[in-house]
Parts: structure tokens; C-alpha cells; sequence
């Protein structure tokens, strides 16, 4: 056996299966196994490998023991004279093997190989060929001085940026994404070292094969599509502390004296640094139009002071200057709290939503007027001013960011970004039904014939080497490839050249997903048929929860005439308070045999479905159907009948 290849898996299916399928391309012609380890994914993985991959060793564990410990279990039942450890989220050449196994026999010196990984946009990712991580790296990387100077020797030596993408040299670590290694070498220095449970481990095997007197080399000749972000999530908190912490084991694993403890310093700074960076860039990304909105809001609300006092009472002063730091504010919090539970920040151009906010926030604010103090109430009208104002103010802002996304004020056409398939008509035609099943609702403009059809103008707009045109001509934003039809090379090459402005994506031959990403700092996006469950999305969320934070507050407000009402009123009282901090909610599943993993992860309820039927003694089945229903047509109606029906159970055991 000439090469084992080795995937370990947790809940990216659709990413794995396009990454099974491009390996047994690259396979065509050589001595390849595959194994595949899945770390008790819940996304059915399992099933899907076993159905469309007969052939491939699949490792079942129970639990997630890691990235380390997964891959040593297959590297210790392989056969292979070279082991590739590959990421679920990579999609490989049809000449990547073949061209790593000569590298690889020519190079005896050689102990592990890399190759160039781009991203889903196209884009070169630079950690295809990295340094160790010497305080001195770390301390360049963490300060940033890397970024501003990336071609330097001296600043960045993290991503040797001073080494040409497209020569072939020698590198200190080879990514964790693509480590195509000796197996005697291995056999040598050690597999992984499983103190690491994720992250590390890679720059931590590099070093120990560069120890052991080997070469570990940087090979461009072929390259691999890298999506990145699914498997983790890099904006987040959990990240940052795994990746330092790792960092932190393999100083004190491998430096001694002040070098080590200048080192764990530096990295445990950097910890609390990239934290705080961390907590500050995911607040402004979520809170920046809500402020952004605030700010318009409430610089109109100053001017219109003025103006209304100049105007109907003839004195720009006529208002107490407690307007400002009282009035106002309560006027722009309400606003934007009621255009947030519309939903007017989850999409920011459904302006249905951000209407639907500012008046109802209007209606709230002559209600809570009626309820201020004498000395804090002022004119009716200027709250009727100040609303004709967030809402132009809003709308305005909504226009100006559109134009900038999308150069146009067109709101409502941003997602018809025009589509072009490249690839047979069959499997374009294939491909138009699951954009279609997937609700994807953008204009296809045509396909493009791949390079070994025969062009029929009457049912192709092109040849694929004037694919280029069609974009040009047609305005196209997201090219879709059928792999069936078009090379994995061939793809890699169209990225490139048209560059990240066209979105890119890949429909893997008999899938019903359509992969792609559009930039190495986010998650894949992924086109699939799968049930939608409302439940999942932002809006319900938060309405559910503030569902059970409203209902809970009213019934421990009236819990005197709860207590005639309902049949435990200790156990309603404990039940609210519970519900308050937010261990359970009012409604949930209702209780099965078996824990149903594919319905997404809700509160434990006090109530469930099956309380707002007259009927309780149902079976499995259908409980699972009534389970299945709630998540997928969720709204908070729901939850207000299901409350409603079962009034007198709200104090039950939430244990039994």
C-alpha cells in the first residue's frame, strides 16, 4: 500500500462527503486507502459514509477524544509507506497524490510535505507554509507587526511570507489541514502527541520530524481547496483559549530555562489580548448598526428639539435640557429594542421588519408617555416627529449600506445575485432543481459548457475558457461548478484568475449539497435540501426566550391568584424562577424512548406539545411528529396555546 489517507470527522457531512469524493479521484491509478475516524458527529456522517463509501475504513467513536487521538487511530491500522492526514473541509487535485508521492520518493531527506491551500474564494492562504512558533514569532504575530510587514524575513517567519507562493522550498511546519508524512519517519519521532487536544498538534509533529534530522517541504505544484471555519469557529472565544493554550504545551514541551518562561508568558498575554480583541470585534459586528442606528436617531431628535420649539412654541429653548439624557434616550432604546424583537437586525434589508419596529416602538412610547411623570412628559408630537425620523433616519442608513455592498438601491434584489453553472446540461438541470428545493431564489443565468462538450450555442451560453466574458457580460456573482463535469483542477484555476469579487461554489457529482465559501475567515456555505427549522432561526429564538422571561415575570407578579389556579403553586414558583434564569423554558420536547439528534437542541420545557392536545397517551411515533412539527413551524403562538391549554400543569415536576 502506497498511501493511507486519514479524515477525522465531527458534524461536517456535506464537507466531508465532497472531500471523499475528490480523494477517490486523486486515488485513480495508485495504492490508496482511505479511512475516515468520526468523532460521534450527530449530523448522520456515519450513515453517510457507510452508504456511498463501501470501501472506505470508517472508525466509530462514542465520544470526541480529540483531533490527536482520532488520527492515531487510524494511522495505527493503516498500511500505507505514506500517511496524509486531510481535513473534512478540503477538496484535493486529481494529480495531488500522484504528485506528493514522487516529491516525496525522489526527497528520502524529505520527512513530511505540504502543498498550496487556497480558500473558497480563491485566495492563497498563507498558512500553507509556516515557521515555529519562537517567542520571537509569537511576539511579532501577536502585535501585529507580521501583518504590516508580511514579506519581511525578520517580522514574519510565523508564515514565511518572504518564501515565493509557487516555489518549492523548505518550511519548519507543515498545516494540519494537508500533512502528507513518511510513515518510518513517523514510526521514528511518534505520531501525535495527544496532550493536545486540538490545535498544535501539527507544529508540534513538525518539530519533532525536524528533530529527528528530516526535511519537512512546501510544495506548490498542486494545490488543495482549504474551506476553513467549519469544523471551528475562529471568532471565538472557546478558539482563541484551545489555540494558546496548545501553544503553551508545546513551549513547555520543547524550550527550557528563560526561554520557555519568556515564551508562556508572552502566549498567556497574548491570550488575554486576543480575548479582549475577540469579545470587542464579535460585540461591534453584532452591535454596530443598532448603535449606528441610535446615533442617527438621536442626532435627529436634537435638531428637532430645536425645531419644533422654534415652530409651535416660538422659542428654540422651550425644552428642559433633561430631554436630552432622559427623554431621548428612553425614546431611542425603545425604538431599537422593538425594530431588534422584529427581526430588523437579522436581515437588515427586509425593511418590512425594521418598519414593523419603529412603529410599534411609536405605539409603545405614547403608551409609556401616558405613564411618565408630569415633569418628564413633553409633546406628543415631537414623538411623532421623532418617529417619522428613525424612520427615514433608518432607511436612509439601510440605502447607503446597500449601495455600498451592492451599487445599487434596488433593497430586496441583493439576493438575486446572478448564478452561472458550468458544467453539462444534465447536471445543470440537476443542479437548478436543488437550488430550488434549497429555496435558493437567485436568477440562473445559463450554462457553461465544460471543456469536453461539444458547444451548442442554443443551449450553452459558452465554452468554458470564455467563461471569463460570461461573467464579465452577465454580471455573474457566484459561478457553480459540477464536479462531475469539471476538474477539481480546472476549478482551482477559474478561482484564481476570476479572482474573489465572483462567490464560488461546488455541487460534488450525485450530492444533494452545493459547497462553497466565499472567505477563509467565515464558515462554509452550503446549499442542501434538508428540512428548515424555524426554531433555529435568530428571531424565534429570541422570541422564545423572551416568551418565557415575560411569562415567567407575570405569573410570579401574580402568584396569589396563581396559587387558585394552578395545581402546585410551590412547584409553578420554583418552575418561573428556573425558567427566569434560563435552565428551562415553557415549552419543549415532548419526552421519547430515545433522544431524536437530528431536531435541533432546545431548553428542557415544563410543558410540551403534547399538553395542547386533549389526547396524552400517545405513542412514540407520534410524539416524535409532534416534536418534529413544533421545531419546524415554531412561532411563539405556539408556546402561548400550549400555555394556555395546560394553565394548571405549569406548577408540574419538571424531573418526572
Amino acid at each position: 500500500m502506497k498511501l493511507s489517507v486519514i479524515i477525522v470527522n465531527y458534524n461536517v457531512k456535506y464537507f466531508l462527503e465532497q472531500a471523499l469524493l475528490s480523494v477517490g479521484r486523486a486515488s485513480r491509478g495508485l495504492e490508496v486507502e482511505t479511512w475516515v475516524v468520526d468523532n460521534n458527529s450527530v449530523d448522520d456522517s456515519v450513515r453517510m459514509v457507510q452508504e456511498k463509501f463501501p470501501q472506505v475504513h470508517l472508525i466509530q467513536n462514542q465520544d470526541n477524544p480529540g483531533f490527536s487521538i482520532a488520527n492515531n487511530q487510524a494511522v495505527r491500522q493503516s498500511k500505507g509507506e505514506y500517511v496524509l492526514l486531510l481535513n473534512p473541509d478540503t477538496v484535493v487535485e486529481e494529480d495531488t497524490f500522484e504528485k506528493c508521492i514522487a516529491f516525496m520518493d525522489a526527497h528520502p531527506e524529505a520527512g513530511g510535505l505540504g502543498v498550496r491551500m487556497i480558500d473558497g474564494s480563491g485566495a492563497f492562504l498563507p498558512e500553507s507554509k509556516r515557521g515555529f512558533p519562537s517567542p520571537w514569532v509569537a511576539f511579532c504575530k501577536t502585535v501585529g507587526l507580521s501583518r504590516l510587514f508580511p514579506k519581511s524575513r525578520l517580522f514574519n517567519r510565523y508564515h514565511l511570507g518572504y518564501l515565493d507562493e509557487m516555489e518549492t522550498n523548505e518550511v519548519e511546519v507543515l498545516a494540519g489541514a494537508f500533512m502528507f508524512m513518511r510513515r518510518s519517519v513517523l514510526d521514528e519521532v511518534g505520531l501525535l502527541d495527544e496532550a493536545f487536544f486540538m490545535y498544535g498538534e501539527d507544529i508540534d509533529l513538525s518539530y519533532r520530524i525536524i528533530q529527528g534530522g528530516y526535511k519537512n517541504y512546501y510544495l506548490p505544484e498542486t494545490s488543495i481547496i482549504h474551506y476553513k471555519g467549519e469544523s471551528t469557529k475562529k471568532g471565538s472565544l472557546n478558539y482563541v483559549r484551545a489555540f494558546y493554550n496548545a501553544m503553551i504545551i508545546f513551549a513547555r514541551k520543547h524550550f527550557t530555562g528563560n526561554k520557555a518562561a519568556m515564551f508562556v508568558l508572552m502566549l498567556q498575554i497574548a491570550i488575554y489580548l486576543r480575548a479582549g480583541l475577540t469579545v470587542v470585534s464579535n460585540f461591534l459586528s453584532r452591535a454596530y448598526l443598532p448603535l449606528l442606528d441610535g446615533l442617527v436617531i438621536y442626532t435627529g431628535l436634537f435638531f428637532l428639539k430645536d425645531f419644533w420649539g422654534a415652530y409651535h412654541f416660538q422659542d428654540p429653548d422651550y425644552y428642559s435640557s433633561s430631554i436630552l439624557y432622559v427623554n431621548f434616550p428612553l425614546y431611542v432604546g425603545i425604538w431599537l429594542l422593538s425594530i431588534f424583537f422584529n427581526g430588523g437586525y437579522d436581515e437588515r434589508y427586509r425593511l418590512r421588519r425594521l418598519v414593523r419596529g419603529v412603529m410599534l416602538g411609536t405605539l409603545v412610547l405614547l403608551a409609556v408617555y401616558g405613564l411618565l411623570e408630569q415633569e418628564y412628559r413633553n409633546s406628543r408630537a415631537l414623538i411623532l416627529l421623532g418617529a417619522l425620523w428613525a424612520l427615514t433616519g433608518t432607511l436612509v442608513v439601510r440605502m447607503l449600506m446597500h449601495f455600498a455592498a451592492f451599487r445599487h438601491l434596488r433593497i430586496g434584489e441583493e439576493g438575486e445575485m446572478p448564478i452561472v453553472i458550468v458544467g453539462t446540461i444534465e447536471e445543470s438541470e440537476r443542479v437548478q432543481q436543488l437550488l430550488h428545493k434549497a429555496e435558493v431564489h437567485r436568477p440562473v443565468v445559463g450554462t457553461v459548457a465544460p471543456a469536453n462538450e461539444p458547444h451548442d450555442q442554443t443551449i450553452y451560453l459558452s465554452r468554458l475558457e470564455q467563461l471569463e466574458e460570461v461573467v464579465h457580460i452577465y454580471n455573474i456573482r457566484e459561478v457553480i461548478f459540477c464536479s462531475r463535469d469539471v476538474p477539481t483542477q480546472a476549478v482551482m484555476q477559474w478561482m484564481s484568475r476570476l479572482g474573489p469579487a465572483v462567490n464560488y461554489k461546488i455541487v460534488p457529482r450525485e450530492s444533494m449539497s452545493i459547497i462553497g465559501s466565499s472567505s477563509k475567515n467565515t464558515a462554509g456555505e452550503l446549499y442542501t435540501i434538508d428540512i428548515r427549522y424555524n426554531i433555529v432561526q435568530s428571531m424565534s429564538q429570541r422570541n422564545k426566550r423572551l416568551f418565557d422571561i415575560s411569562f415567567a415575570l407575570f405569573l410570579l407578579l401574580t402568584l396569589p391568584l396563581q396559587a387558585i389556579l394552578v395545581r402546585r403553586p410551590l412547584g409553578l414558583l420554583r418552575n418561573s424562577l428556573w425558567v427566569l434564569i434560563g435552565r428551562y423554558s415553557w415549552v419543549g420536547y415532548a419526552a421519547t424512548d430515545k433522544e431524536d439528534v437530528s431536531l435541533p437542541a432546545i431548553r428542557k420545557g415544563v410543558l410540551s406539545p403534547l399538553d395542547g392536545l386533549r389526547i396524552h397517551e400517545v405513542d412514540q411515533a407520534t410524539r416524535q411528529r409532534l416534536n418534529f412539527f413544533y421545531a419546524k413551524d415554531y412561532n411563539t403562538n405556539k408556546d402561548t396555546e400550549i400555555c394556555w391549554s395546560a394553565w394548571r400543569n405549569l406548577g408540574r415536576d419538571t424531573k418526572s
